[in-house]
């Protein structure tokens, strides 16, 4: 059985994570540092020698600008790329904008930090995590999944939310446990599609 695979890597730092501001749909460019990072993913990428068919990342430029700077280190920027805002990063509703240590001085500590953690609570005027995996899943089993059937290697550049969910997916994580789950700017994960499963490649 031929092994393909797929890989999943948040965007590099933007302006707005740099000044701690929730992000969501609002579409700040890449810090000096985040274009670093995506540098690196690239090249961590590179390293492992596989040939990547697409490439799939949301409507967002943050993402689309990591994906550019990693196909051009793996030197693959010809191949095809779909952008969609199902791969969006969640809505943040009102908290969009502000900063975060202004938020918790706002509205409370505990309460942002239930619309930043909990599963199915989200913010005003904005989505929880429940309602961003309700988006990202099947748009993952129509568009993503039937191209690692059909033995391709496929990138992901996305968000820290929607690659949340799609981890909680993957790899069957409780509502609980994918709160808890952190994923750094600009760091791959990988995954191996073998016989209709996908497996995470830990050592990579």
């Amino acid at each position: 059985m031929e092994t393909n695979y797929l890989v999943l890597v948040r965007h590099g730092q933007s302006a707005w994570n740099q000044k701690n501001l929730f992000t969501g749909w609002k579409d700040p460019g890449l810090t000096e540092l985040g274009k670093e990072e995506a540098f690196k993913a690239g090249q961590h990428i590179k390293k492992q020698n596989i040939k990547f068919n697409l490439l799939f990342t949301s409507a967002l430029k943050r993402a689309q600008d990591t994906a550019s700077i990693i196909l051009e280190v793996i030197e693959e920027s010809d191949i095809n790329i779909f952008k969609n805002e199902a791969l969006n990063e969640r809505d943040y509703g009102d908290l969009t904008g502000l900063n975060k240590d202004m938020a918790r001085q706002e509205f409370g500590k505990e309460q942002v930090q239930i619309w930043r953690r909990s599963y199915s609570d989200g913010p005003p005027n904005g989505e929880s995590l429940e309602d961003t995996y309700n988006r990202v899943i099947p748009y993952f089993e129509n568009e993503i999944m039937p191209a690692l059937q059909k033995n391709k290697n496929v990138i992901i550049s996305a968000h820290g939310n929607s690659l949340r969910a799609l981890v909680k997916f993957i790899e069957e994580i409780s509502k609980e446990e994918i709160v808890k789950l952190e994923i750094a700017t600009g760091e791959p994960i990988f995954y191996e599609f073998n016989e209709s499963k996908l497996q995470r490649k830990r050592n990579w």
